[in-house]
C-alpha cells in the first residue's frame, strides 16, 4: 500500500488477501470474509531480482490463476489459542535447554544421574546440599540459578496446560476430536485453532499433505514413485500427530493388537516408527473428516466386536 491513500476508499490498490468490500456494511453486518494466500504460491512467478515491484507483479499474476488457493483468516479465538500453544512450546524448549545445561555442567565435575525427571531432581538435590564439597561455590551459585529457572518454567507450563484444557472444554469441535484414539486436548485444540475451515481441503489426503505426513512423489510416465515423508507442512501439528500415534502403538503392544487388525499387520512388516507415521497419516484423515462433516468419532467394526 502506498502512503497517503486508503484501499477501502479506492484511492490505492487493494492488497492481496484483503476483503473485496469492507467486512461490515453501514448496518454492521458482515458482507464478505477476508481471505489470504500463501506467499510461496507467488514466489515461483518472480522473474528476476526480488524487490517490491517484482513481488507485486508476481502476486497479481498468482491471484489470476484459476487454481490459486485461498484460505479464510482465523478468528481472534483461534489466534489466541495458537498463541497459547506457541508460548507453551517455547517454554518446553527452554526447559529442555536448561535441563541439558544442568546435566552438562554437573557432568564436568563427575556428577551424573539417570535419564528422566527423577534424575534431574537428584541433581538439584546435590546442588542444594551445601555439605557436598564436590562443587565449588561459584558453580553451585550458577546451578542454583538454573534450578530456580527450571522450577519457574515448570510452573508456567502447567499454567498454560490449564488454559489449553479450559479452551478445549469450551469448544464443541475440540471435544469431538478428543474421542479419536491418539488425539488429546493438546492436538484437538491445535487442530481447531490451526484450521479455519476444513472444507478448504478437497479430501483427507490434501489435509494430511498440508500437515506433511505423505511421501514425496517423483512419478513420471504413469509410474508412481513414492519417496520419504515430505515434512513440508505444519511441524507442530505433525509432531503432535506422531506422538499420538506412538501412544496408540505403545498401548496396543501392552494390551494386545488383536482388536486392530490393520495396525497388527502393519507392525508385523514395518518398524515401529514407520508404522507410527502411517498411523499418524490415518489419524489426520479421520480428524479432517470429523471437522469437515461435523461428525462424531465412530469406532471400527473390529473394535465394536
Amino acid at each position: 500500500m502506498r502512503r497517503g491513500g486508503d484501499w477501502k476508499r479506492g484511492t490505492v490498490e487493494r492488497p492481496v488477501g484483503a476483503p473485496v468490500f469492507d467486512p461490515t456494511d453501514e448496518r454492521g453486518e458482515e458482507t464478505e470474509r477476508a481471505t489470504s494466500a500463501s506467499p510461496r504460491l507467488s514466489s515461483t512467478l518472480l522473474k528476476r531480482q526480488k524487490n517490491d515491484t517484482t513481488d507485486a507483479e508476481a502476486i497479481c499474476e498468482a491471484v489470476t490463476r484459476p487454481n490459486m488457493r485461498f484460505v479464510p483468516t482465523k478468528t481472534v479465538e483461534q489466534q489466541s489459542c495458537l498463541m497459547l500453544h506457541r508460548a507453551r512450546h517455547l517454554f518446553i524448549r527452554q526447559q529442555t535447554a536448561v535441563i541439558n545445561s544442568i546435566r552438562a555442567y554437573l557432568a564436568e565435575f563427575g556428577i551424573v544421574a539417570p535419564v528422566g525427571r527423577r534424575g534431574v531432581e537428584q541433581l538439584l538435590e546435590v546442588v542444594a546440599d551445601t555439605a557436598d564439597r564436590r562443587l565449588p561455590e561459584a558453580a553451585r551459585a550458577c546451578l542454583a540459578a538454573l534450578g530456580s529457572q527450571l522450577r519457574a518454567l515448570k510452573v508456567q507450563i502447567l499454567e498454560f496446560d490449564r488454559r489449553i484444557i479450559a479452551w478445549h472444554r469450551s469448544s464443541a469441535t475440540s471435544k469431538r476430536l478428543d474421542a479419536i484414539p491418539g488425539v488429546g486436548p493438546a492436538l484437538a485444540t491445535a487442530l481447531v485453532a490451526s484450521v479455519a475451515d476444513a472444507n478448504a481441503f478437497r479430501s483427507g489426503r490434501d489435509f494430511s499433505a498440508w500437515v506433511g505426513l505423505v511421501p514425496k512423489q517423483n512419478s513420471s510416465g504413469g509410474k508412481d514413485k513414492l519417496g520419504s515423508i515430505s515434512k513440508q507442512g505444519d511441524r507442530y501439528l505433525r509432531s503432535l500427530f506422531t506422538a499420538g500415534a506412538l501412544a496408540v502403538i505403545r498401548y496396543a503392544k501392552i494390551h494386545g493388537t488383536g482388536h486392530r487388525p490393520w495396525l497388527t499387520s502393519l507392525l508385523a512388516r514395518r518398524p515401529t516408527k514407520v508404522a507410527a507415521i502411517a498411523l499418524a497419516n490415518k489419524l489426520a484423515r479421520m480428524a479432517w473428516a470429523m471437522m469437515a462433516r461435523s461428525e462424531r468419532y465412530k469406532e471400527p467394526a473390529a473394535l465394536r466386536a
